[in-house]
């Protein structure tokens, strides 16, 4: 999924994007408003975070002209003001959430997650996709952002969905770390070789039994993973 964040302020901005990267979101950066609405015709993104004051052309502004064009895509504002009329006309304008400054990471996070989750339903709503797949003992729920053993409930990022995802389409087969790296991060990324790593090591905490004696993601050593 691809967000687009429109923020003036470079640390709060490369915050965020840190964070969002991190949980498998493309991200497409903006320092203004004006930039903002540019980038959003150009490259299309699934939802924006906004900032409702920037130069150039300020939050309310691009979410009324993006609004011209889309009525459905998800809009999260941003704001350093924690004021009921900021958010009144933020939602008026047709935003789905509005977070004050300063925000912890965990909220955005949350946030990001259910505005994801309702975006993903969406797409989804006409299109003829098997909703679940079966991992070992777990059923994962791609759209839902997550795993389900003995009814107990694990959530899941974007990106280790597809972690997941690309295992399982190759069941039974050593995947090699190249192959994750184009199936998970695409063909441009240039990852860190502690990167992948990484990620199946918190992935294998949430899922195995043991993580210690994994089950459900062997390492293949000086080559990859297997399910």
């Amino acid at each position: 999924m691809k967000i687009l964040i429109a923020e003036d302020d470079h640390h709060i901005r490369q915050g965020m994007t840190i964070l969002l990267e991190q949980e498998g979101y493309e991200i497409i950066e903006a320092q203004n408003g004006k930039l903002a609405l540019e980038l959003y015709i150009q490259q299309q993104p699934d939802f924006i975070i906004l900032d409702i004051m920037m130069p150039e052309l300020d939050g309310y502004a691009v979410c009324r002209e993006i609004r011209k064009i889309n009525e459905d895509i998800p809009i999260l504002f941003l704001s350093a003001k924690d004021e009921e009329i900021d958010r009144v006309v933020g939602l008026e304008l047709g935003a789905d959430d509005f977070m004050s400054k300063p925000f912890g990471i965990h909220e955005l996070r949350a946030r990001i997650k259910a505005i994801a989750k309702r975006y993903l339903k969406s797409q989804q709503l006409n299109k003829p996709i098997d909703e679940c797949f079966v991992f070992g003992d777990l059923t994962i729920y791609p759209i839902e952002l997550c795993a389900k053993r003995n009814g107990n409930v694990i959530e899941l990022s974007l990106r280790e969905i597809k972690i997941l995802e690309c295992l399982y389409k190759n069941k039974n087969q050593v995947v090699t770390r190249d192959m994750l790296f184009d199936y998970v991060w695409g063909y441009n990324y240039s990852p860190n070789s502690r990167t992948l790593d990484q990620h199946i090591s918190k992935l294998r905490k949430q899922i195995e039994i043991d993580p210690l004696a994994p089950v459900l993601i062997k390492t293949i050593h000086g080559v990859g993973y297997r399910h």
